[in-house]
């Protein structure tokens, strides 16, 4: 018998092999991702184990690649292995303190030059400060908030000569460093910056985790957040302040990119959409908690202080789960002794890449293309729903509604697809969502001169719901379909995708909103071309995950016009509908 035979049984699968290959095709493909991806590979490398059939004698062994989830299981038990997975979701919480603040600590209160003497009354305030007309129709306008009378003549109007007083209504007592009026430029500038900031650490720590390893790449990005999160609560100037907000922004978006990775490499087939939801509401969670603490703390350095503190106790999974991140972790636990060890040396313990093969691997290419430009789309086009009333009819909610009416359908479509993903497929659902943000959005268009206040609500709400579910969707695809050798790079350059989709809104702002209905227009012409491209995409439902570029390379598009379901043994066989 075979010597991989006992790990198959070790599995739970009590039959040798190619007995269940000719069973039915669901257990076939169960049976060949363990014993080829799995277990018995591992066995494999740390034995040097040669087969003793002639006809793969002279097969080499293969490198030794992370394991699956299903080995883990074997390997720690699934006590210790969901305990891993609670520790990648819990940082989630204080991330969202990092990378979903700044629309609190840019907002601008209301507020106008300040005057002389107790608060003013209406009175007073009428006779220094001059009236403007509003830029848009039906709106009357209001005080101005950056000019004054000089002298109280109401003939010669002047900037505010002493600071400003804010009437605080919403969010913080004041923006960082009072940018209002002439200064305000500088609040969509740091915006960009920051966004900037996590496109650069998607890419740069996204290829660090694939290149040095997911413990190394998470450990070195934790210090970077507490380090730049220290440094952005006491920055001096707002020069410093933008320039370390960078640093902040990209060392965030490595934790973030590096516990994603990892969370699902952790999961079995069946665990990794749970996984990914619980992690998505604790993210949510974050962003509710964030509102509260800034209603307490009303300052912008406690703010950014309270979410860059907690990091620093994450930072003990240093010396507990180091060893458990890494590519090597597992050989340290599978119980195999020294004496069973062949005199062939070890294969090397990482795999390798070979940069023509990822070149000439157009499958993944095109799954990556894809789901990068879907990204793109959803990141763009969800601002545009959330500003829609306010930048149309000129009637825009308060800071309030609007933040708790993204974050709660941001909840939302995390529970739409912890429900519905695993039932009807990925590609299905992607589908679904992103043609539903494109007629939203051709609704709100085509019909908004007809659309009473209500009706433009309901469908800005349908399509901030699906495109944050489309978002969310696009990650979870993409980890799935990139292999293992290259997932951190994939992943990073999906989630970079989606922040420059996401740069529209600041260059909005910076632009006073104008040209925003051909904003709206392009990226809704560009959904519709979306929805035509998920169609080549792949399922990855149920399927274990790709490790080698070749496995990449059989995710392929499930056959038109054919019944037969998608169901590709990966690691094992060339695709049999090719």
């Amino acid at each position: 018998m075979d010597r991989c035979t006992p790990a198959v049984s070790l599995c739970g699968m009590g039959k040798d092999f190619d007995t269940a290959a000719d069973g039915d095709e669901e257990r076939r493909d169960n049976i060949s991702v363990l014993g080829c991806q799995g277990l018995p590979v591992a066995v494999m490398a740390v034995k040097g184990h040669r087969d003793r059939t002639p006809s793969s004698s002279s097969i080499p062994p293969p490198p030794s690649l992370p394991p699956t989830g299903e080995v883990m299981v074997l390997a720690l038990g699934r006590k210790k292995q969901r305990v891993l997975i609670a520790l990648s979701i819990l940082p989630n919480l204080f991330l969202a303190f990092l990378l979903s603040s700044d629309p609190l600590i840019t907002l601008s209160p209301h507020h106008h030059c300040h005057l002389p003497g107790p608060l003013p009354s209406p009175e007073v305030l009428n006779a220094s400060v001059p009236w403007e007309k509003g830029e848009r129709p039906g709106d009357s306008g209001g005080l101005s908030q950056c000019k004054q009378y000089a002298n109280s003549s109401q003939t010669a109007v002047v900037d505010c000569e002493d600071g400003w007083d804010y009437n605080v209504t919403e969010g913080l007592k004041n923006n960082i460093w009072n940018l209002v009026c002439s200064q305000y430029w500088l609040v969509p500038v740091e915006e960009v910056c920051f966004i900037l900031g996590v496109l650069t650490g998607c890419l740069g720590l996204g290829y660090a985790a694939d290149r040095l390893g997911r413990s190394k790449t998470l450990l070195t990005s934790l210090t970077l957040s507490v380090v730049f999160g220290v440094l952005v609560c006491v920055s001096p100037y707002p020069s410093v302040f933008i320039v370390m907000r960078f640093c902040l922004a990209a060392a965030s978006a490595g934790v973030y990119l590096t516990l994603y990775i990892t969370r699902l490499e952790l999961c079995e087939p069946s665990l990794r959409l749970m996984a990914t939801t619980l992690a998505g509401l604790t993210t949510v969670a974050g962003e509710l908690l964030l509102l509260a603490v800034a209603l307490g703390c009303q300052s912008w350095r406690g703010l950014l202080g309270a979410g860059s503190a907690p990091l620093t106790l994450f930072l003990s999974y240093g010396p507990s789960s180091a060893v458990l991140l890494n590519y090597h972790f597992f050989f340290f636990f599978f119980p195999f002794s020294s004496a069973e060890l062949d005199s062939e040396p070890a294969p090397s313990s990482h795999p390798h890449l070979s940069f023509p093969e990822l070149f000439h691997s157009r499958n993944i290419w095109k799954n990556m293309c894809v789901l990068g430009f879907t990204s793109f789309i959803s990141h763009g086009i969800s601002h545009c729903y959330s500003s829609f009333r306010g930048d149309v009819r000129g009637t825009a909610p308060s800071f309030y509604w609007t933040y708790l009416l993204s974050v709660c359908a941001g909840g939302g479509a995390w529970m739409l697809l912890w429900v519905t993903v695993d039932r009807c497929g990925r590609r299905g659902i992607l589908l679904l969502s992103m043609t539903m943000t494109g007629l939203a959005s051709l609704i709100l268009l085509g019909l908004m001169e007809y659309l009473s206040e209500t009706a433009i609500t309901v469908f800005s709400v349908l399509g901030l719901f699906s495109s944050q579910a489309t978002a969310s969707l696009c990650i979870l695809f993409t980890a799935e379909v990139m292999p293992t050798i290259i997932r951190g790079s994939g992943v990073g350059t999906v989630l970079a995708l989606g922040c420059v989709g996401r740069l529209s809104s600041p260059l909005m702002d910076l632009r006073n909103h104008y040209g925003y209905f051909l904003h709206h227009v392009v990226y809704s012409s560009l959904a519709l071309l979306a929805v035509l491209s998920i169609l080549l995409l792949p399922e990855s439902k149920r399927k274990p995950l790709p490790q080698t570029l070749a496995d990449g390379e059989q995710y392929r598009r499930p056959p038109l016009g054919r019944r037969r379901r998608d169901n590709v043994p990966l690691l094992a066989t060339p695709n049999p509908e090719t």
